[in-house]
């Protein structure tokens, strides 16, 4: 038997806190701590070991981005996948976090079923690619943080021209059974592609590709 995934819930709204783990409890998925600000969630996630957390971009004391760059860069070898919850679709300071390690965002009036599939997602490995405003979110600021002429760094020579093709097509947006339409081969072998993409270039998941592309110039970002 599976153990339950555990969950450290950082948002300094209770309403927020108090929703979300009403639905995550409903699901079996156990909240092992609540916290109001970065600092918290920092201590929580040594305390508890969760699996994943879900950290609100704008907290007081420390914000949820440092919070994430003090988790994802601590030395100890647990790690939890980290969902950025932010209340606007476009905000600066989300893409920041994905460049530091998180494994993508939700707005906070998510539907429940969106939330518990999130935390699940995230949880196998996955990136929380999905809604598409993950995708305009980079875009819009890639350039903003990278600026000016770039070349792709030598480890992208590691990969062969069809795994190249599914690192631009993952930055499109699309998922492994798009792409496999587009390339006209199985599902299976987007996966084992994608497996080999993040292994090659030391990424946690699909969101590292994801900005990793834009950051390198493999893809540009589009005109508003």
């Amino acid at each position: 038997m599976t153990s339950p995934l555990r969950v450290v819930i950082a948002d300094d709204q209770a309403l927020v806190r108090a929703g979300f783990r009403m639905i995550l409890n409903s699901d079996g998925i156990d909240v092992v701590a609540e916290v109001t600000n970065g600092s918290e969630a920092v201590d929580a996630v040594r305390r508890t070991r969760p699996d994943v957390v879900l950290m609100d971009v704008r907290m007081p004391e420390l914000d949820g981005l440092e919070a994430t760059r003090r988790i994802l860069t601590a030395a100890d070898a647990h790690q939890p996948s980290v969902i950025m919850l932010t209340t606007f679709d476009l905000d600066e300071y989300v893409y920041a976090a994905l460049t530091a390690g998180a494994s993508g965002f939700l707005l906070k009036d998510v539907s429940p079923e969106h939330l518990l599939a999130a935390v699940r997602l995230v949880r196998t490995g996955d990136a929380l690619l999905a809604p598409a405003i993950t995708r305009r979110l980079v875009e819009r600021f890639a350039r903003r943080h990278d600026g000016g002429t770039r070349t792709a760094p030598r480890d992208l020579a590691a990969l062969t021209a069809r795994e190249l093709e599914v690192l631009r097509l993952l930055a499109e947006g699309l998922n492994n059974a798009e792409i496999a339409g587009r390339l006209t081969v199985s599902e299976a072998t987007v996966k084992t592609h994608v497996a080999h993409i993040l292994a090659k270039l030391g990424l946690r998941d699909r969101v590292q590709a994801v900005v990793l592309a834009y950051r390198t110039g493999l893809v540009s970002p589009t005109s508003p």
